[in-house]
């Protein structure tokens, strides 16, 4: 007598479901939360260069860095080059991530989807932009994700104010910033 086997049907019909459903799990971590207006127009070869952290909230992937900075390339495809830094105080060491992003419409408009780890992308969205591209406020998928930027070390205090506000009324914990230290040379 053969030993019963199961069928291999269930275990098809669940990966299966499984896949189909991915696609529509990364859009959910790509969009702005609800009601936030995204920068538009916006220019990614303005955009484009060194910016310095100034504030951020906290996550395990920056968790302990100081002397953050970005670096954004453009790449011939169309896609952005990310180059994150940042200084691990606890281990006396720089850390550097790579990663990409990608357009999630039209490029006049900064909303974007980054990857650091092959095919998931989360948000990237700026929201707040000087004229002169001197400044940047940039929200994830969603109100726990926010990072103020500069192409400074240091942004004037007035300026801090209003972004906070801005923050703030988006439903941002304020509260919970990190403001960055900038004491390192980065180069």
């Amino acid at each position: 007598m053969k030993p019963h086997r199961p069928s291999r049907l269930p275990h098809r019909w669940l990966l299966a479901a499984c896949l189909a459903v991915l696609p529509f799990l990364g859009g959910c971590f790509t969009t702005p939360p609800d009601g936030v207006k995204v920068v538009s127009p916006f220019d990614v070869q303005r955009y484009a260069g060194k910016w310095y952290e100034i504030a951020r909230l906290d996550h395990g992937f920056e968790r302990g860095l100081s002397d953050v900075n970005a670096t954004y390339k453009l790449n011939a495809d169309g896609s952005v080059a990310v180059i994150n830094r940042g200084y691990d105080t606890s281990k006396g060491e720089w850390k550097e991530a790579l990663g990409v992003a990608r357009f999630t419409g039209d490029a006049s408009t900064a909303s974007l989807k980054v990857s650091f780890f092959g095919p998931f992308y989360g948000g990237y969205h700026v929201i707040a932009l000087d004229p002169g591209y001197r400044w940047a406020m940039v929200i994830g998928p969603t109100t726990g994700y926010l990072w103020i930027l500069s192409r400074d070390k240091q942004l004037p205090e007035g300026v801090r104010e209003r972004l906070v506000a801005q923050a703030a009324a988006l439903g941002v914990d304020t509260r919970e910033l990190i403001w960055v230290e900038h004491r390192r040379s980065d180069s």
